[in-house]
């Protein structure tokens, strides 16, 4: 019966996807749903973002390993980014009406900047989508039994199939149903193991007071990786395609801003659930829990859940992980067709243009699905993606919106340096967190090389009206 469930349900998602395809009709539609959205799917497409197979598995491991502390990164990170973005970048980046974060770059820097900050953003997605289809394959594989290779790719095919017939409306049409799945799935089954594991009083007194320490010990070093962890998601997600091509798809600037605030409360709340959900399973399934802290919960709703519940969760997870797939694939896509190939060509028709997305598309599922087939662990993935663009795009993109000094210059050393300053950080045995040390980079980078060609070569630079 659940596998059938998963088969109907899989089934359907694809079938809206191809029902929201109706509504794209040009490059625009199908990369930003035409900047239609109202308040309440915009809202739900923002949360879905990032909630996928690390917010449902690997947070919920590292909490019950390390307690809060293990999970600053997400969701409590996750969360804060999105209020940043609602509050410094949001307005500011709606009123541009670009497809891209590297349109930006294009028009505040010039096209160098543009092609550098591409090539920087579209690599960094393959490890976060890799990630998503390693997770839809290994639940796949607990539910029905499939080889976990087959249904990585049957998996990973079915949102590149609705993703690349609708875009940006089929992502948002179906992250809004999804969403849905989510909230509903995860509150009925926490109030369920909450009321097994004998109410929020019980399960205070009995856990640990480490799994609820917020704040690291008072030393140096830990206070700096404490910090480091917020900064992951908290900064480095900011100049990410897939949150602003969300935020993008708002039907007004307004929409864009609150909808940013909304789905960082439905993040930090809804995320907060599978913590829950995991200090239960330490008093009911102690077994469980010790044994494969990744695999707890899905293992937890196999061995001991209902028909009922085994639905619930596992249509709340898949609906997780193919949201986040789906906005993640179309991420760098975009990026692809648009600042990377379309400028080879002149006066390009928009069906033409809308083509070249559509097997960008194609090609970025690939790839990542080598990755995922070739490595195969979430935390790896997730690990390999998630600060790449906190190191190299936060600094020219924050610079170039609030510091009229900003140049291509100072843009172009501060991608390179800060990428080159954080892989140099990570082969080295270091107590300063690496990311720390390449964003130190980057907005050094970006400061001296703008005030050299302020002073050396003023006429090359670009003066953008912002």
């Amino acid at each position: 019966m659940l596998t059938a469930f998963v088969l109907v349900y899989l089934l359907v998602t694809v079938l809206i996807g191809r029902w929201a395809a109706k509504r794209v009709h040009s490059a625009s539609d199908f990369v930003v749903a035409g900047r239609n959205l109202p308040l309440g799917i915009s809202a739900c497409v923002i949360f879905a973002t990032w909630f996928g197979s690390e917010t449902m598995l690997g947070a919920t491991a590292e909490y019950a390993q390390h307690g809060l502390l293990g999970v600053m990164e997400d969701p409590f990170g996750a969360s804060l980014c999105l209020v940043l973005v609602g509050l410094f970048y949001a307005r500011k980046l709606y009123r541009f009406n670009i497809l891209t974060f590297c349109d930006f770059f294009r028009i505040r820097y010039g096209r160098k900047a543009e092609l550098v900050s591409a090539f920087m953003m579209v690599p960094s997605y393959f490890g976060w989508i890799a990630a998503q289809i390693v997770a839809m394959g290994i639940v796949i594989n607990k539910v029905m039994g499939i080889d976990e290779t087959v249904a990585m790719i049957a998996s990973g095919g079915l949102v590149t199939a609705y993703t690349y017939m609708g875009g940006m409306w089929s992502v948002s049409v179906t992250d809004f149903i999804q969403t849905i799945m989510i909230i509903v799935g995860l509150i009925i089954i926490t109030v369920i193991v909450v009321n097994q594991a004998g109410g929020m009083s019980n399960i205070i007194a009995q856990t640990p007071s480490s799994y609820f320490r917020f704040f690291p010990d008072r030393n140096l070093n830990d206070w700096l990786h404490y910090l480091a962890a917020w900064m992951t998601i908290g900064l480095g997600s900011i100049p990410q395609q897939d949150v602003f091509q969300r935020l993008m798809s708002a039907k007004s600037e307004s929409v864009a801003v609150r909808s940013s605030y909304l789905g960082a409360l439905m993040y930090f709340t809804i995320g907060s659930l599978p913590l829950l959900i995991i200090l239960c399973a330490r008093l009911l399934y102690p077994a469980l829990f010790n044994e494969d802290p990744e695999g707890i919960l899905p293992a937890m709703v196999l061995q001991h859940g209902n028909l009922f519940i085994q639905i619930l969760f596992f249509g709340a997870l898949l609906s997780a992980i193919m949201s986040t797939t789906s906005g993640a694939i179309l991420a760098p896509a975009t990026v692809l067709g648009e600042n990377i190939i379309r400028p080879f060509y002149k006066n390009i028709s928009d069906k033409k243009f809308l083509l070249i997305i559509r097997l960008s598309v194609v090609v970025v599922s690939i790839l990542s699905l080598i990755m995922a087939i070739g490595s195969g662990n979430i935390y790896e993935l997730v690990g390999a993606s998630s600060i790449l663009s906190l190191v190299s795009l936060f600094v020219p993109l924050t610079a170039g919106l609030y510091w009229k000094g900003a140049t291509n210059a100072g843009a172009i050393g501060s991608i390179i340096a800060g990428t080159a300053a954080y892989f140099i950080a990570e082969s080295v045995e270091r107590g300063i967190p690496s990311l720390m040390i390449g964003l130190l980079a980057s907005a050094i980078a970006m400061i001296g090389g703008s005030f050299i060609e302020r002073w050396f070569f003023p006429k090359a630079i670009v003066q953008a009206d912002l």
